[in-house]
Protein backbone atom coordinates (compact mmCIF):
# COMPACT_ATOMS: atom_id res chain seq x y z
CA UNK A 1 0.00 0.00 0.00
CA UNK A 2 1.24 3.49 -0.87
CA UNK A 3 2.17 5.37 2.29
CA UNK A 4 2.93 8.85 0.95
CA UNK A 5 4.17 10.78 -2.03
CA UNK A 6 7.05 8.94 -3.65
CA UNK A 7 10.00 11.25 -4.20
CA UNK A 8 13.70 10.60 -4.38
CA UNK A 9 15.09 10.89 -0.87
CA UNK A 10 18.54 12.49 -0.80
CA UNK A 11 18.87 12.91 2.95
CA UNK A 12 17.32 11.79 6.22
CA UNK A 13 16.52 13.75 9.38
CA UNK A 14 17.54 11.97 12.58
CA UNK A 15 15.25 12.86 15.48
CA UNK A 16 17.85 11.71 17.99
CA UNK A 17 17.11 11.29 21.68
CA UNK A 18 14.22 13.82 21.85
CA UNK A 19 15.33 15.69 24.98
CA UNK A 20 13.91 19.04 26.06
CA UNK A 21 15.32 22.25 27.49
CA UNK A 22 18.97 22.24 28.50
CA UNK A 23 19.09 18.47 28.93
CA UNK A 24 20.79 18.03 25.58
CA UNK A 25 23.87 19.90 26.82
CA UNK A 26 24.14 17.68 29.89
CA UNK A 27 23.74 14.58 27.72
CA UNK A 28 26.27 15.91 25.23
CA UNK A 29 28.84 16.36 28.02
CA UNK A 30 28.08 12.92 29.46
CA UNK A 31 28.31 11.06 26.14
CA UNK A 32 31.40 13.02 25.08
CA UNK A 33 33.11 11.92 28.30
CA UNK A 34 31.99 8.30 27.76
CA UNK A 35 33.20 8.36 24.15
CA UNK A 36 36.57 9.87 25.12
CA UNK A 37 37.09 7.34 27.91
CA UNK A 38 36.09 4.53 25.53
CA UNK A 39 38.75 5.59 23.03
CA UNK A 40 41.40 6.00 25.73
CA UNK A 41 40.57 2.67 27.38
CA UNK A 42 40.49 0.57 24.22
CA UNK A 43 43.53 2.22 22.63
CA UNK A 44 45.42 1.64 25.89
CA UNK A 45 44.57 -2.07 25.78
CA UNK A 46 45.81 -2.36 22.18
CA UNK A 47 49.06 -0.57 23.01
CA UNK A 48 49.48 -2.60 26.20
CA UNK A 49 49.07 -5.93 24.42
CA UNK A 50 51.33 -5.18 21.48
CA UNK A 51 54.08 -3.50 23.53
CA UNK A 52 54.48 -6.33 26.08
CA UNK A 53 55.86 -9.69 24.97
CA UNK A 54 54.27 -11.39 28.00
CA UNK A 55 50.83 -10.55 26.54
CA UNK A 56 51.58 -11.92 23.07
CA UNK A 57 49.18 -14.80 23.58
CA UNK A 58 45.99 -15.74 21.68
CA UNK A 59 43.75 -14.56 24.53
CA UNK A 60 45.24 -11.06 24.46
CA UNK A 61 45.44 -10.93 20.67
CA UNK A 62 41.69 -11.55 20.63
CA UNK A 63 41.26 -8.94 23.38
CA UNK A 64 43.14 -6.32 21.36
CA UNK A 65 40.98 -7.16 18.34
CA UNK A 66 37.89 -6.70 20.50
CA UNK A 67 39.18 -3.29 21.60
CA UNK A 68 39.83 -2.33 17.96
CA UNK A 69 36.27 -3.35 17.09
CA UNK A 70 34.84 -1.37 20.01
CA UNK A 71 36.66 1.80 18.93
CA UNK A 72 35.10 1.79 15.48
CA UNK A 73 31.78 0.31 16.60
CA UNK A 74 31.10 3.29 18.88
CA UNK A 75 32.68 5.75 16.41
CA UNK A 76 30.19 4.71 13.71
CA UNK A 77 27.29 6.17 15.75
CA UNK A 78 28.29 8.29 18.76
CA UNK A 79 29.87 11.31 16.96
CA UNK A 80 26.71 11.74 14.87
CA UNK A 81 24.59 11.38 18.01
CA UNK A 82 26.67 14.11 19.68
CA UNK A 83 26.11 16.40 16.70
CA UNK A 84 22.38 15.75 16.95
CA UNK A 85 22.32 16.87 20.58
CA UNK A 86 23.67 20.29 19.58
CA UNK A 87 21.82 20.71 16.27
CA UNK A 88 18.22 21.76 15.77
CA UNK A 89 18.04 19.65 12.61
CA UNK A 90 20.36 16.65 12.49
CA UNK A 91 20.46 15.65 8.83
CA UNK A 92 22.44 12.88 7.18
CA UNK A 93 22.77 12.25 3.45
CA UNK A 94 21.36 9.11 1.87
CA UNK A 95 24.80 7.66 1.16
CA UNK A 96 26.17 8.57 4.60
CA UNK A 97 23.14 6.99 6.25
CA UNK A 98 23.75 3.65 4.58
CA UNK A 99 27.49 3.90 5.16
CA UNK A 100 26.74 4.30 8.86
CA UNK A 101 24.28 1.40 8.64
CA UNK A 102 26.94 -0.79 6.99
CA UNK A 103 29.80 0.02 9.36
CA UNK A 104 27.57 -0.26 12.42
CA UNK A 105 26.54 -3.76 11.34
CA UNK A 106 30.08 -4.63 10.21
CA UNK A 107 31.65 -3.88 13.58
CA UNK A 108 28.69 -5.36 15.44
CA UNK A 109 29.10 -8.61 13.48
CA UNK A 110 32.87 -8.51 14.02
CA UNK A 111 32.26 -8.24 17.76
CA UNK A 112 30.00 -11.31 17.65
CA UNK A 113 32.73 -13.27 15.86
CA UNK A 114 35.47 -12.10 18.25
CA UNK A 115 33.39 -12.96 21.33
CA UNK A 116 32.64 -16.40 19.87
CA UNK A 117 36.33 -17.02 19.13
CA UNK A 118 37.27 -15.86 22.63
CA UNK A 119 34.78 -18.33 24.08
CA UNK A 120 36.34 -21.14 22.02
CA UNK A 121 39.80 -20.02 23.14
CA UNK A 122 38.75 -20.22 26.81
CA UNK A 123 37.24 -23.67 26.12
CA UNK A 124 40.56 -24.94 24.76
CA UNK A 125 42.55 -23.34 27.59
CA UNK A 126 40.40 -24.85 30.36
CA UNK A 127 39.19 -28.13 28.85
CA UNK A 128 42.38 -29.04 26.90
CA UNK A 129 45.22 -27.24 28.70
CA UNK A 130 47.94 -29.73 27.70
CA UNK A 131 47.16 -29.39 23.99
CA UNK A 132 46.25 -25.68 24.09
CA UNK A 133 49.44 -24.43 22.40
CA UNK A 134 48.89 -26.85 19.52
CA UNK A 135 45.14 -26.34 19.15
CA UNK A 136 45.47 -22.54 19.37
CA UNK A 137 48.78 -21.84 17.67
CA UNK A 138 49.71 -18.39 16.36
CA UNK A 139 48.74 -19.38 12.82
CA UNK A 140 45.35 -20.68 13.92
CA UNK A 141 44.82 -17.56 16.02
CA UNK A 142 45.45 -15.35 12.97
CA UNK A 143 43.21 -17.60 10.86
CA UNK A 144 40.31 -17.23 13.30
CA UNK A 145 40.71 -13.45 13.44
CA UNK A 146 40.91 -13.10 9.64
CA UNK A 147 37.93 -15.44 9.12
CA UNK A 148 35.86 -13.40 11.58
CA UNK A 149 36.57 -10.15 9.76
CA UNK A 150 35.86 -11.64 6.32
CA UNK A 151 32.60 -13.12 7.61
CA UNK A 152 31.55 -9.79 9.14
CA UNK A 153 32.34 -7.86 5.94
CA UNK A 154 30.29 -10.22 3.77
CA UNK A 155 27.40 -10.71 6.24
CA UNK A 156 26.85 -6.95 6.64
CA UNK A 157 26.41 -6.34 2.92
CA UNK A 158 23.06 -8.08 2.43
CA UNK A 159 20.74 -6.00 4.67
CA UNK A 160 22.33 -2.74 3.50
CA UNK A 161 21.94 -3.62 -0.19
CA UNK A 162 18.33 -4.79 0.25
CA UNK A 163 17.11 -1.75 2.20
CA UNK A 164 19.05 0.83 0.16
CA UNK A 165 17.18 -0.27 -2.98
CA UNK A 166 13.75 0.49 -1.49
CA UNK A 167 11.70 3.55 -2.41
CA UNK A 168 11.23 5.89 0.55
CA UNK A 169 8.20 8.14 1.07
CA UNK A 170 9.60 10.01 4.05
CA UNK A 171 12.90 11.06 5.51
CA UNK A 172 12.16 11.48 9.24
CA UNK A 173 14.01 8.77 11.21
CA UNK A 174 12.85 8.56 14.81
CA UNK A 175 16.24 7.41 16.03
CA UNK A 176 19.80 8.69 16.45
CA UNK A 177 21.24 6.22 13.93
CA UNK A 178 20.33 4.57 10.64
CA UNK A 179 18.96 1.18 11.67
CA UNK A 180 16.89 -1.40 9.72
CA UNK A 181 13.65 -0.92 11.70
CA UNK A 182 13.30 2.89 11.32
CA UNK A 183 14.41 2.72 7.67
CA UNK A 184 11.87 0.03 6.79
CA UNK A 185 9.16 2.19 8.38
CA UNK A 186 9.88 4.87 5.75
CA UNK A 187 9.52 2.61 2.71
CA UNK A 188 6.63 3.41 0.36
CA UNK A 189 5.50 -0.21 0.24
CA UNK A 190 5.39 -2.77 3.04
CA UNK A 191 7.85 -5.45 1.93
CA UNK A 192 7.09 -8.42 4.14
CA UNK A 193 9.60 -10.66 2.35
CA UNK A 194 12.42 -8.17 2.96
CA UNK A 195 11.38 -7.67 6.58
CA UNK A 196 11.32 -11.45 7.08
CA UNK A 197 14.71 -11.85 5.40
CA UNK A 198 16.28 -9.10 7.53
CA UNK A 199 14.84 -10.62 10.72
CA UNK A 200 16.06 -14.12 9.80
CA UNK A 201 19.41 -12.81 8.59
CA UNK A 202 20.13 -11.03 11.86
CA UNK A 203 18.34 -13.52 14.12
CA UNK A 204 20.11 -16.60 12.76
CA UNK A 205 23.49 -14.90 12.94
CA UNK A 206 22.98 -13.81 16.55
CA UNK A 207 21.56 -17.22 17.48
CA UNK A 208 24.38 -19.20 15.84
CA UNK A 209 27.24 -17.13 17.29
CA UNK A 210 25.59 -17.05 20.72
CA UNK A 211 24.97 -20.82 20.56
CA UNK A 212 28.63 -21.55 19.83
CA UNK A 213 29.62 -19.35 22.77
CA UNK A 214 27.02 -21.02 24.99
CA UNK A 215 28.27 -24.50 23.99
CA UNK A 216 31.85 -23.48 24.80
CA UNK A 217 30.83 -22.31 28.26
CA UNK A 218 28.73 -25.40 28.88
CA UNK A 219 31.87 -27.52 28.47
CA UNK A 220 33.91 -25.00 30.47
CA UNK A 221 31.50 -25.11 33.43
CA UNK A 222 31.39 -28.92 33.33
CA UNK A 223 35.18 -29.03 33.44
CA UNK A 224 35.39 -26.46 36.25
CA UNK A 225 32.89 -28.39 38.39
CA UNK A 226 35.12 -31.48 38.14
CA UNK A 227 38.10 -29.63 39.64
CA UNK A 228 38.50 -31.06 43.19
CA UNK A 229 39.65 -27.94 45.06
CA UNK A 230 37.51 -24.85 45.59
CA UNK A 231 40.53 -22.60 44.95
CA UNK A 232 41.16 -24.33 41.64
CA UNK A 233 37.52 -23.91 40.60
CA UNK A 234 37.58 -20.23 41.56
CA UNK A 235 40.81 -19.61 39.66
CA UNK A 236 39.53 -21.39 36.54
CA UNK A 237 36.24 -19.54 36.55
CA UNK A 238 37.91 -16.15 37.07
CA UNK A 239 39.74 -16.56 33.76
CA UNK A 240 36.47 -16.62 31.82
CA UNK A 241 34.05 -14.67 34.05
CA UNK A 242 34.94 -11.33 32.44
CA UNK A 243 34.31 -12.69 28.95
CA UNK A 244 31.01 -14.22 30.06
CA UNK A 245 29.95 -10.84 31.50
CA UNK A 246 30.68 -9.06 28.20
CA UNK A 247 28.83 -11.76 26.22
CA UNK A 248 25.75 -11.51 28.44
CA UNK A 249 25.54 -7.71 28.13
CA UNK A 250 26.18 -7.59 24.38
CA UNK A 251 23.88 -10.42 23.31
CA UNK A 252 21.18 -9.38 25.75
CA UNK A 253 20.93 -5.96 24.10
CA UNK A 254 21.20 -7.37 20.56
CA UNK A 255 18.46 -9.93 21.12
CA UNK A 256 16.12 -7.36 22.61
CA UNK A 257 16.45 -5.00 19.63
CA UNK A 258 16.81 -7.35 16.66
CA UNK A 259 15.52 -10.81 17.62
CA UNK A 260 11.87 -10.12 18.41
CA UNK A 261 8.55 -10.08 16.54
CA UNK A 262 7.74 -7.03 14.44
CA UNK A 263 5.11 -4.65 15.71
CA UNK A 264 4.69 -1.57 17.84
CA UNK A 265 7.55 -1.12 20.28
CA UNK A 266 8.30 1.63 22.76
CA UNK A 267 10.75 3.78 20.81
CA UNK A 268 12.12 5.53 23.88
CA UNK A 269 13.07 2.19 25.46
CA UNK A 270 14.62 1.07 22.17
CA UNK A 271 16.71 4.24 22.11
CA UNK A 272 17.89 3.73 25.68
CA UNK A 273 18.94 0.15 24.88
CA UNK A 274 20.63 1.37 21.68
CA UNK A 275 22.55 4.01 23.65
CA UNK A 276 23.66 1.32 26.05
CA UNK A 277 25.12 -1.05 23.45
CA UNK A 278 26.55 1.68 21.21
CA UNK A 279 28.05 4.00 23.83
CA UNK A 280 28.18 2.36 27.26
CA UNK A 281 29.13 -1.26 26.48
CA UNK A 282 32.30 -0.33 24.52
CA UNK A 283 33.43 1.57 27.64
CA UNK A 284 32.67 -1.34 29.97
CA UNK A 285 34.73 -3.90 28.05
CA UNK A 286 38.21 -2.49 28.80
CA UNK A 287 37.19 -1.85 32.42
CA UNK A 288 35.88 -5.40 32.88
CA UNK A 289 38.91 -7.04 31.27
CA UNK A 290 41.59 -4.94 32.98
CA UNK A 291 40.06 -5.17 36.45
CA UNK A 292 39.43 -8.92 36.34
CA UNK A 293 42.58 -10.00 34.50
CA UNK A 294 45.59 -10.72 36.71
CA UNK A 295 48.21 -10.63 33.93
CA UNK A 296 46.99 -7.27 32.63
CA UNK A 297 47.00 -5.85 36.17
CA UNK A 298 50.57 -7.06 36.70
CA UNK A 299 51.74 -5.39 33.49
CA UNK A 300 50.01 -2.16 34.49
CA UNK A 301 51.70 -2.25 37.93
CA UNK A 302 55.10 -2.66 36.30
CA UNK A 303 54.47 0.27 33.98
CA UNK A 304 53.34 2.46 36.87
CA UNK A 305 56.60 1.80 38.74
CA UNK A 306 58.63 3.48 35.97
Amino acid sequence: MQRGNQTEVTEFILHGLNVNGGSQYALFTLFLMIYTLTLIGNISIIMLVWSNISLHKPMYIFLSNLSFVEIWYTTSTVPKMLCGLLSKMNSISFNDCFLQFYFFFLFGAAECFVLTIMGYDRYLAICHPLRYNILMSTNKCCFFVASGWIGAILWSLFPVILISRLQFCGNQINHFLCDPGPLLELSCMRHYSIELFITLHIGLFVFITFSFTYISYTFIIQTILRIPSAIGRRKAFSTCASHLTVVTIFYGCAMYIYVRPSGNHLLNIDKVIAVFYTAVTPLLNPVIYTLRNKEVREVLKKLMRF
